[in-house]
């Protein structure tokens, strides 16, 4: 072989080499950054709740919930057998703000939000004599719903005074039917009305009592006049988190989220932050996409964007919801190299998110003044 065929040898295998290690290169800039395993705390322990959440000036709960620890709470009246538990509902769109229709993680209540005239058209049933609880329960009709609306009945606890859903054991001398008034279905309407009224008659029938029904055109312009009120007062709040450059695995996303409180919620590519008060809607929900999340290899998964959403009827304001909001927006957009717009992609300036928490101000107020003041159960059962 001439020197001339070695030279031309050597040059061929250096630009082989140097094609493998550009491809290499660029592959892994374009990896998905994934999730690193934690270091242990000087003395071989690793770092505790406060120690985590130090890094973080923030007033987020320590991530030291468990998935297990947060169950999923519907603002319905009361347990129904036979039932499955409720779908979780699609994630909001994400726009600076908007009027929509929505989820709720958090541990359950003591005790369930009862019928309210306020949302509630409420019929009275008169008892000739006391009833069981249990001959309630077992007179109710096979589902508690009139159309699109929850239905409920209750008796006047004899130890309490106070109204509640029949219990075994317990005995009644006063009950009362209910149906909501509207929700993100519409307004109670004519056909829904009656409907109630037959199924609440049936109920009266089996045990003995008389109903005394109110009069449907002034109880379905109540409830037109209720929906119009929470069509323009139901506002949907989210953030769109993009990587700038190099994308995220489900797991890297997680492991952020988790340092500023989120816990894994109720589906596969759903983060929640609870909230303080036990029963209550979770304060913010972090969204990716579930198909990575449920993923043979999740690390192996590419993620470019991420949802953070604010269900506003369903927060109390003293939980300051929205200030939680940009601020995690904004630490996890600089931890992860990412940027924080809308879902048009446009990014949004601090003038922007300071005329959103004015509006909102204004929103809650509304709301008091109707005494369906955000994360009340009223408001909940509302706009849900």
């Amino acid at each position: 072989m001439s020197t001339l065929q070695i030279g031309l040898a050597i040059i061929g295998g250096l630009v082989l080499a140097g094609v493998v290690a550009y491809n290499a290169w660029v592959t892994n800039k374009n990896a998905p950054r994934t999730a690193r395993e934690r270091v242990p705390a000087p003395g071989g322990s690793v770092p505790g709740p406060e120690e985590r959440a130090g890094d973080e000036n923030l007033p987020f709960a320590p991530a030291d919930v468990t998935e297990s620890d947060v169950q999923r709470v519907e603002p319905v009246f009361g347990d129904e057998p036979g039932v499955p538990d409720p779908v979780e509902p699609a994630e909001v769109s994400m726009a600076a703000a908007s009027v929509g229709i929505s989820p709720l993680v958090s541990q359950p209540p003591e005790k369930r939000p009862g019928l309210d005239a306020l949302i509630d058209v409420i019929a009275p049933l008169v008892l000739e004599h006391e009833v069981s609880g249990d001959a309630l329960l077992a007179a109710l009709p096979g589902t508690r719903r009139v159309g699109s609306k929850p239905f409920a009945v209750e008796g006047q606890s004899e130890t309490t005074g106070e109204w509640e859903s029949p219990r075994l054991g317990q005995r009644y001398r006063a009950l009362q039917a209910g149906v909501q008034l509207a929700n993100r279905s519409g307004p109670l309407n004519d056909i829904e009305f009656s409907e109630f009224v037959v199924k609440a008659q049936a109920f009266a029938d089996a045990v003995g009592a008389s109903p005394d029904f109110p009069d449907m055109r002034a109880e379905v312009l109540r409830a037109r006049e209720l929906d119009a009120f929470a069509s323009g007062h139901d506002a949907q709040l989210g953030f769109m988190l993009r990587a700038r450059r190099t994308s995220w695995s489900p797991g890297y996303v997680a492991q952020h989220a988790a340092k500023l409180g989120f816990v894994a919620g109720a589906l596969p590519g759903r983060m929640v932050l609870a909230t303080t008060q036990s029963g209550n809607a979770p304060i913010l929900s972090l969204v990716f996409d579930s198909q990575a999340a449920m993923a043979e290899d999740p690390e192996q998964s590419a993620l470019r964007e991420i949802a953070l959403s604010l269900e506003v009827t369903h927060v109390p304001r003293s939980e300051q919801p929205f200030l939680r909001m940009r601020q995690a927006a904004t630490a996890l957009a600089e931890a992860m190299e990412g940027v924080v717009t809308d879902d048009g992609g446009q990014l949004l300036p601090t003038e922007a998110l300071d005329q959103i928490g004015t509006d909102l101000e204004s929103l809650y107020d509304a709301l008091d003044s109707r005494d369906l003041s955000a994360g009340s159960p009223q408001a909940r059962r509302l706009f849900s």
